[in-house]
Parts: structure tokens; C-alpha cells; sequence
């Protein structure tokens, strides 16, 4: 297996390896590799379904992210069944627009995701990337007043917040995302709980800081994303099919690119499940949920 490190603080190009046949002596090398880039491209691997499912699920445990989803991925796609293109008027449609902004996935969830992993079936001609950026060394970056000062904030998170404010207004369908469990509340500064870093843990659908203004909180956490996703802390990788990406979501932000969305663009992602102990956060009113019904803790269970 040859391992060769990307010219930003993260990410690396794995090769000379076949994920659809992983020795367990080549697991823990990637799975090392996982924990010190934080970003791993293996190009050409073609991995079917099942084969992605079974390299993901040596991460952890799958999210279901769709009701329908058999196995542990599901298809991320601009386009129909029937080989239409999505409709801009379409929830999917919006949902894929969204996830152009930085973010870190599931935050919005009650337990959060720990990796994330994209397959490359159908790209488009140009464009239509996946970007990285590396909240390690973005945390690192900071003086040690900012870091002092971020240490004793947390924020809220929600997909309908995120998605509005790039224009787009969600109903409560009990989908992944947009359900009524509430919005968590997670802490602006990160320790991840196997290598014991600190990075930045926020993103597109982190909001109100408690203990600041509306207007104050958006700023800093503005600011602090602008910051934090700049060079040399970003990588942008352009997919060929047949690409796996993997990425360790408890200190990385991605976002996709823009394309012509007259052209198919399909990925199937994996989302890998965190552990609670270091993952779950407490949940509370979120407004926006049409028929959110608080508890009398105003706090909503992993199990609600």
C-alpha cells in the first residue's frame, strides 16, 4: 500500500490496495492513516455496493440516512430514476444545493456522524468537486486568548437553520435532517476521542451561541468558518469514476463544489454512526419544525 500526503495539513492518496479485498493487517494501516490525514482518496477502486458497505462498516456503524436504504449507502444524485434531471423546485435538489456550504455531517442529528465516504459512479465533464478543510490545523492556527475564548462556547445546529439561510425552506417530513428531535447543542472546540486533538466543530448548520445576540453569534461563527476553511488547510479533490473518499467528521468540514446540473452528477455515500459517548449531544426546541412538541425537560432522547 502506498501512501503519498496532498500539498495541504490534510488529506492523502492511497494506492497499490484493494479495498474490495482488505487483509485485517491493511485495515489498521488504513485506519492509522484515517486518524493522521483525516482525509483518504483511494482512486479506481470501482467498489460495488456491497463491497462499499463492507469497507465502510469497518469504521463503525451505518447511518440510515434515507427510509428506503437497504444497506449501510445511499445515492446522492441530480438525477431520476427514469434518467430526468431533478427538479430546482425538489427537496433532493435543494438538499445537494445546501451541502455546497462547509459543514460537518449529521451535527443537526442527535448523534452525530464519525466518517463519511463518497464512491464516484457518474461525474460531470468539469466541476462538481469535493472540497476538505482541516479543523485541526485551524485550531492550531488560533492565538491562545481566540482559543480560551472559544472554549467556553457551544452552538446549536439544524439543517432547517442551514438550508434558509441559503433560501431554502423546509416542511417537517420526519426525513433524515428535517425531524422534530430538536436542535442539539455541541460545543464549538472538539477533543476527538482517539487522538486526542483539538479542532473546530462547527459549520454551515451551526447557530445562537448561547449567551450571545443572534447578530454576535453569526458573526463569530462566520468569521471563525471563513477563517478556518482557507489554504494550506483545504484540499479539493476532482473525482474520476471509480473514486472512494473517506473523511473523519469529527475534525474535518466538506463541501461540494458547483456544476451544471444538466449534467448527472452520482455519488453513493456511506455516513459512519459515532459513538455516543463522545458524539450524542442533548437536543432542544428547534422552531422551525412545524410540529415540534417539546418534553417537559425541553431535552429529546437518542430514541425519540
Amino acid at each position: 500500500m502506498n501512501v503519498t500526503p496532498t500539498d495541504a495539513t490534510l488529506g492523502a492518496v492511497v494506492t497499490e490496495v484493494n479495498l474490495a479485498n482488505l487483509t485485517d493487517d491493511l485495515w489498521e494501516s488504513i485506519h492509522a492513516n484515517f486518524l493522521e490525514y483525516g482525509v483518504l482518496i483511494f482512486p479506481g477502486q470501482h467498489l460495488s455496493e456491497q463491497a462499499q458497505g463492507q469497507f465502510a462498516l469497518r469504521f463503525g456503524n451505518a447511518e440510515k440516512m434515507h427510509p428506503q436504504q437497504p444497506g449501510p449507502s445511499v445515492q446522492l444524485s441530480n438525477q431520476k430514476a427514469n434518467g430526468e434531471m431533478v427538479d430546482p423546485e425538489d427537496q433532493g435538489y435543494r438538499l445537494l444545493k445546501g451541502n455546497e456550504g462547509w459543514h460537518t455531517d449529521s451535527t443537526y442529528m442527535p448523534l452525530a456522524a464519525k466518517a463519511g465516504m463518497l464512491a464516484a459512479l457518474v461525474v460531470p465533464p468539469e466541476n462538481g468537486e469535493t472540497e476538505f478543510a482541516d479543523m485541526r490545523a485551524a485550531w492550531d492556527e488560533l492565538d491562545d486568548d481566540t482559543q480560551k475564548k472559544l472554549e467556553g462556547f457551544s452552538a446549536y445546529h439544524s439543517l432547517y437553520y442551514s438550508q434558509s439561510r441559503d433560501g431554502f425552506n423546509h416542511t417537517t417530513d420526519h426525513s433524515y435532517g428535517l425531524h422534530v428531535k430538536g436542535a442539539p447543542l455541541r460545543p464549538i472546540v472538539k477533543t476527538h476521542p482517539e487522538t486526542g486533538r483539538k479542532s473546530i466543530y462547527t459549520g454551515r448548520h451551526a447557530y445562537g451561541i448561547p449567551g450571545m445576540s443572534p447578530q454576535a453569534s453569526e458573526t463569530l461563527l462566520s468569521d471563525l468558518l471563513d477563517n478556518a476553511c482557507q489554504p494550506p488547510r483545504t484540499y479539493k479533490h476532482t473525482w474520476c469514476i471509480g473514486d472512494i473518499a473517506v473523511w473523519d467528521n469529527r475534525c474535518v468540514m466538506h463541501r461540494a463544489r458547483p456544476y451544471d446540473t444538466n449534467q448527472p452528477r452520482i455519488l453513493r455515500a456511506s455516513r459512519i454512526s459515532g459513538e455516543p459517548e463522545s458524539e450524542l449531544a442533548p437536543t432542544f426546541a428547534d422552531h422551525r419544525a412545524s410540529d415540534f412538541r417539546p418534553s417537559s425537560n425541553n431535552e429529546f432522547s437518542l430514541s425519540s
